[in-house]
């Protein structure tokens, strides 16, 4: 398994931009697909941005089309979330999972970060 651990989240204002890093150690991270999913105070954990090995395919929520985007580094086993006009309605813990393939589901991915908070003020 691949060891995954989340930064770059905080409390922003509305429109504002943040971008998450989520950085793998262990087993090699290039033969992982990868993904970031959110979970916010009282709702199920849902998607958000897939990618995959080779950060050629990228898969996103409606609710972030256009306003996210996923990339990848495997040079520095690195994933990133760079999240523009954030919306109070993206508050919520934010967390990156490697899997076997870039899919949708969590039950797709294998291993998961801690997570990072992201609150956005209206």
């Amino acid at each position: 398994q691949v060891q995954l651990e989340e930064s770059g989240g905080g409390s922003v204002q509305a429109g504002a931009s943040l971008k998450l890093s989520c950085v793998g150690s262990g087993r090699s991270f290039s033969s992982y697909a990868m993904g970031w999913f959110r979970q916010a105070p009282g709702k199920e954990r849902e998607f958000v941005a897939a990618i995959n090995r080779s950060g050629g395919i990228t898969y996103y929520a409606g609710s972030v089309k256009g306003r996210f985007t996923i990339s990848r580094d495997n040079a520095k086993n690195t994933v990133y979330l760079q999240m523009n006009s954030l919306k109070p309605e993206d508050t919520a813990v934010y967390y990156c999972a490697a899997g076997s393939v870039a899919a949708t589901r969590a039950a797709d991915f294998d291993s998961w970060g801690q997570g990072t908070q992201v609150t956005v003020s209206s």
